[in-house]
């Protein structure tokens, strides 16, 4: 079991004997795994100060690019070194499907603070523009933001942390981040990584709480910058503090997406990637399409295609290689998903596949879900599940599906699935959302992430993911 007795605050690990303990127990054997302390407001307000001392501090932002990006890599480096026991480390606590969190928690943090080093140490901390009206030229300087809040759920831990915090750290900012409950013991590595690495004391400091320490954190007045990840209704929330506050804030939230099944498209081959596209990580993940949009006339073949794929996911310990799906996060969250599996039942829609448990003796698991005959106003329509639960809708005419997919309050993730790639771009380009494969989806860290209506405000990853930490300054100088 592994238990932590101090926080991680201002390059220190301050005991907390004091504080209550967030325990975390394995989703797929219900045992305890692990735990921390929980943070108090009190321990925010250290962790805050300490951001705030660092950020001026000659150790941080005294810093040039260069040496900004070496701090930043080798950082990375420390990843590298525990790489698969960090993935397994998620996959112990959330039931991530280790074939998963190996690229998923495991590398793609690496990757992301490779980039964002790699990005900082070419971009000019200032560039000299002509004036338009040729009365001499302004000086462009970009500086940091100041004191990031990053909060990130427990669905893909560090990945999202690294959302945020390698743009965060690539622009000169400093972080006080809050893991969620469910997983607050990958945090901890984290940050013994960023410490082995040599991160200046206060860059990075971790409270874990949940959502009173959220709230307090986000309010703060010591912050510069709110980064969220996590559900519409909390999103909301944080937007409307930091909108009284002026305060920026990147809000990455819920998802309820459309897959467009053109009557074109390969079915069998669309059905095989499906199990990545829309049951990716148990399907709890926010962009994933769970809304399946078939033509009228080819309906049947592709409810059987979906249904049959779900049939034939191995479900189990999230550990072993061959499991595709593992077990719900915690017990309330799987009665959550079960709810909407009986109300889709309630609604009149037909269970065409899963809907019960695997023959497990313990864990929080359920066995992918496939709905027809649903009615585009209903419940498991509209809201989103988070869980193996999909939808099958169909369609008469292409540009009714376009309205069936933008009928929705959410716009994050999507997908067209066709044989003629054209047609596939031209849809969609018609789709309300912020992000659309074609033929398959999968995330580009070099390109922008987030959503459109109740999916966020913002965008992650890519050099628009940078800018979003960094304030433009013009000084303007005469001729």
């Amino acid at each position: 079991m592994l238990v932590h007795e101090g926080l991680y605050i201002g390059g220190e690990w301050r005991t907390a004997a004091d504080n209550p303990s967030i325990e975390v127990r394995s989703p797929s054997t219900e045992e305890l795994i692990g735990s921390v302390p929980a943070a108090t407001p009190g321990d925010v307000d250290a962790a805050v100060a300490a951001a705030r001392r660092a950020l001026r501090s000659a150790e941080w932002a005294g810093l040039d690019p260069e040496r900004r990006a070496e701090l930043i890599t080798r950082f990375a480096d420390e990843l590298v070194a525990d790489l698969s026991e960090r993935a397994a480390l998620t996959s112990k606590q959330n039931g991530m499907p280790i074939s998963v969190a190996l690229p998923a928690e495991g590398e793609l943090p690496v990757g992301l603070l490779r980039y964002y080093a790699e990005m900082i140490r070419n971009q000019p901390v200032e560039e000299c523009r002509p004036r338009l009206d040729g009365r001499g030229t302004t000086v462009v300087r970009r500086e940091p933001v100041g004191v990031v809040a990053a909060i990130v759920p427990w669905n893909f831990p560090q990945t999202l942390t690294m959302f945020k915090l390698a743009p965060a750290l690539a622009a000169g900012c400093t972080v006080v981040l809050k893991p969620s409950p469910e997983t607050v013991l990958d945090a901890f590595e984290l940050a013994a990584a960023a410490d082995r690495a040599g991160l200046p004391p206060g860059v990075l400091n971790v409270v874990p709480g949940g959502a009173d320490i959220g709230s307090y954190l986000v309010a703060h007045p010591g912050v510069d910058k709110v980064a969220f990840t996590g559900s519409t209704a909390a999103g909301r929330s944080i937007g409307e503090v930091c909108g009284r506050l002026l305060r920026p804030v990147t809000l990455e939230l819920g998802g309820k997406s459309a897959a467009i099944v053109v009557d074109d498209a390969d079915v069998a081959a669309m059905a095989q990637r499906l199990a990545g596209v829309s049951l990716l990580n148990n399907g709890q993940t926010c962009y994933i399409s769970t809304r399946i949009l078939a033509p009228r006339s080819r309906y049947d073949e592709v409810v059987d295609a979906v249904a049959g794929l779900a049939d034939s996911l191995t479900v189990g310990e999230p550990l072993a290689r061959t499991t595709q799906i593992g077990p719900m996060v915690s017990s309330r969250h799987r009665d959550r998903v079960e709810s909407y599996i009986a109300l889709g039942v309630s609604e009149g829609a037909k269970m065409v596949a899963g809907g019960d448990r695997p023959d497990i003796d313990r864990g929080w698991f359920v066995r992918p879900t496939v709905f027809a005959g649903v009615d585009a106003g209903s419940r498991i329509a509209r809201e989103e599940i988070f869980g193996p639960v999909l939808v099958v809708l169909p369609y008469d005419e292409l540009d009714e599906a376009v309205v069936l997919a933008n009928d929705s309050d959410y716009g994050l993730g999507g997908t067209v699935w066709t044989s003629d790639v054209d047609k596939g771009i031209d849809l969609a380009r018609r789709m309300e959302t912020g992000s659309v494969g074609v033929n398959f989806y999968s995330l580009d860290p070099g390109a922008p992430f987030g959503g459109y209506k109740d999916s966020g405000l913002g965008r992650e990853l890519g050099p628009e993911g940078l800018t979003a930490y960094q304030h433009l300054k013009s000084i303007y100088l005469p001729l």
